[in-house]
């Protein structure tokens, strides 16, 4: 005949007896029958070989090897405790550590506003968030340095395998009041011996930009060179030039800069996108914040005049 086995059904009815003091009291706790709550007992008594009851005064009382064999399931469930803890920390990214990175204007914007968001649900992970132009930040990624980036590609990605978010194209920026402003949308003529405001020689915008330029037979006076959005337009809005540049970085200076901002035509798509490292399985934690942050890009995004 086949040994029974010990079950968690016998260990908590086992418990139940302890705390009630009766195999009835224990019964309505498990909200099962007195009978069934007895042949439990029965069976662990066989399969232990122990005594573990004894009657006192009308209640069950633990004998000695009971008390005994009593304080090692507690034992256990305290184990069983902590084991539950941890599945509660694993859940919720307890000890988790996140290192995200992007180009200036998306870290300072979008990428600290999806940490800010994701942080008011797993406040436990820790987020460190860096910060440099697109070649730090595609190393940072190709070496696994970082675990998401958020970036803008312009012209045919090098990076492996970007999360398309949003596509929207170059715009022209202008000092207030300036003539052309009256133009519906800005052309490569336009900037022909024209004072303008140059993304750094060897960048991918710069070279884009220059391409277009070539291409109509037209050579803007570049009057000085700036890597970041913020100081484009402020050199712009001082009156130094006109520029092309990103329209994320131009609406939100918009709101804080004079400056005009025109379409501009041929199109110099820029995509904003999500990079991972490459060959690498992405964490339960990675994909949850990927997912808020590409969700908050296309959401913001998208408010921006000529999203597609």
């Amino acid at each position: 005949m086949r040994k029974r086995l010990m079950s968690f059904r016998h260990v908590e009815a086992f418990r139940a007896v302890i705390a009630a003091g009766s195999m009835t009291a224990a019964a309505q706790r498990l909200h099962t029958s007195q009978p069934q709550v007895s042949r439990l007992i029965a069976q662990l008594e066989a399969i232990t070989g122990l005594p573990l009851f004894e009657r006192a005064g009308g209640r069950l009382a633990p004998t000695l090897d009971g008390m005994r064999f009593s304080a090692e399931v507690e034992r256990a469930f305290v184990g069983l405790s902590s084991l539950e803890a941890a599945a509660v920390r694993i859940r919720s990214f307890g000890s988790g550590r996140l290192r995200v990175a992007a180009m200036p204007r998306l870290a300072g914007g979008l990428l600290a506003r999806a940490v800010a968001r994701f942080k008011t649900e797993h406040q436990e992970v820790a987020i460190a968030i860096y910060s440099g132009d697109d070649a730090a930040v595609s190393e940072w990624i190709a070496t696994g340095f970082c675990d998401v980036a958020l970036t803008m590609i312009y012209g045919d990605a090098t990076d492996p395998a970007p999360e398309h978010v949003l596509t929207m194209d170059c715009v022209a920026v202008l000092p207030p009041a300036h003539p052309l402003a009256a133009l519906e949308r800005l052309e490569p003529a336009d900037f022909h011996d024209a004072p303008f405001i140059a993304s750094p020689l060897g960048s991918t915008l710069r070279t884009q930009i220059d391409e277009v330029f070539e291409a109509a037979g037209v050579e803007p006076i570049v009057s000085v060179e700036a890597g970041l959005g913020a100081s484009i337009c402020v050199l712009v809005a001082a009156g130094l030039g006109m520029s092309l540049m990103n329209p994320l970085a131009a609406y939100e200076e918009a709101k804080v800069s004079e400056i005009e901002i025109r379409p501009f035509v041929p199109s110099l798509p820029v995509r904003f996108a999500l990079l991972f490292p490459p060959d690498h399985a992405r964490s339960r934690l990675v994909e949850t914040f990927s997912k808020l942050a590409f969700e908050m890009m296309l959401e913001e995004l998208s408010r921006l005049p000529g999203g597609v």
